[in-house]
């Protein structure tokens, strides 16, 4: 039976906004380019896991908000996902507003109500028959108890699983030991502080200035593809999907951190977070080169 990815998190919708630069205290700023897309940090590693051609299973709550939740229920079962567990609690769909600078660099603001509202027992089912040979991801949207529940029972069952401690929350430093491979950018890293170095291993990521791994007692730093990048949005999304598709690929942390590399630039080119997430010929090809 071959191993699967099994992605738990948020599921949203996105607005996005490119703005000059971020407003002042009490400004209002006029922005352009607007645009609603499903996101989410879960939803976005969850597509781009499937993309790679990798079996996944996506456990994430929506809200009591028909319309919203309809949609992105349906916008998830377009995008080939093997199984979807999509509790609707009495809570908003989660939302984030996306302001993208000239640089392409960019500032993001969430609800979390519904994220936070997710317990062990919504989860159990997604965690139901977990292998050795089966990835856990997952980020930093949940509520810390129900993380540790996620990563203990991964450990116990002798899976892998990547924690993308984003956004960060006091406490998720405690949780850093529990996990087989940590992904944080260079924001989440300052964060979590000495308590990193607690990771079996760690993936720092840098922006254009590639990333560096943590990994026994060694930092070693891989450069990352030159690109004119418009947004980096969904940039950190993109790598983590794709190193937790590489896993279950049987690919090295090289081989998997070179991928990510290739399809986080990829991302960076284009507008938007879910919009700008790479194919599925272009992830399936990045991996088999």
């Amino acid at each position: 039976m071959p191993g699967r990815v099994v992605v738990i998190g948020n599921a949203g919708l996105d607005l996005r906004l490119t703005v000059p630069r971020l407003p002042f205290p009490g400004e209002t700023l006029i922005g352009s380019d607007s645009a609603w897309a499903p996101g989410g940090k879960g939803l976005n590693q969850a597509v781009v896991a499937a993309r790679c051609g990798v079996p996944v299973c996506f456990c994430a709550p929506l809200g009591h908000d028909e319309g919203q939740a309809d949609d992105i229920e349906r916008r998830l079962k377009a995008a080939g996902i093997g199984e979807l567990i999509l509790p609707r609690l009495p809570h908003a769909t989660d939302f984030s507003l996306l302001m993208v600078l000239p640089n392409g660099e960019n500032s993001i603001v969430s609800t979390s109500a519904c994220s936070l509202a997710l317990k062990p027992v919504h989860v159990k089912r997604a965690l139901r028959n977990l292998l050795s040979h089966d990835v856990v991801l997952l980020q930093g949207n949940l509520p810390l108890k129900t993380t540790t529940y996620i990563l203990d029972i991964s450990r116990r069952q002798g899976a892998t699983s990547i924690f993308n401690p984003a956004p960060f929350w006091p406490g998720a430093e405690k949780l850093i030991s529990r996990s087989s491979l940590v992904i944080a950018n260079r924001v989440e890293a300052e964060q979590l502080g000495g308590a990193i170095h607690d990771a079996k291993a760690a993936i720092v990521t840098l922006g254009a200035e590639g990333c560096v791994l943590i990994e026994g007692g060694r930092r070693r730093s891989f450069p990352a593809q030159t690109v004119k990048a418009i947004d980096s949005t969904g940039c950190g999304d993109a790598f983590c999907g794709v190193v937790a598709a590489a896993f279950v690929q049987g690919l090295s942390m090289d081989a998997a951190i070179d991928a990510a590399q290739k399809a986080a630039a990829l991302t960076a080119t284009r507008p938007g977070a879910f919009e700008a997430l790479p194919s599925d010929e272009e992830l399936q090809a990045i991996l088999a080169a």
